[in-house]
């Protein structure tokens, strides 16, 4: 009896790929935008052309490093700025991505009390 009540409590597996699926999108939206800004921003204040700043938003939002090097001030500000911000991109979408599962591995290793 105890096993239908914990069953009760835990999402069904449908609905639960449903939410990872949302989860997911909403990581993959966020990444997106962030290379949308890291590659206008490279192509704007870098000087480099579109496919160069997308090369290094792409290796600074996965924390591989910068391919250009940036000249003027306001380029290296830019690149400092979107470093610290991608840094945060990337373990934010990480923790949204997994928080799904990690909540429904909590419900199944709950042991409810005895009464």
């Amino acid at each position: 009896m105890k096993t239908k009540q914990l069953n009760r409590q835990i999402l069904p597996l449908k609905d639960f790929i449903k939410r990872v699926i949302k989860y997911f999108l909403f990581s993959s939206l966020l990444i997106v935008l962030s290379l949308a800004i890291g590659t206008l921003g490279y192509h704007y204040y870098g000087e480099i052309s579109r496919i160069d700043g997308f090369y290094n938003a792409s290796l600074i939002l996965t924390g591989m490093g910068p391919v250009n090097e940036m000249h003027t001030t306001a380029a290296k500000l830019f690149a400092s700025f979107y470093a610290l911000f991608s840094g945060i991109v990337f373990l934010s979408t990480v923790a949204v991505i997994f928080a799904p599962i990690a909540h429904r591995l909590l419900h199944i290793l709950h042991i409810p009390d005895e009464e």
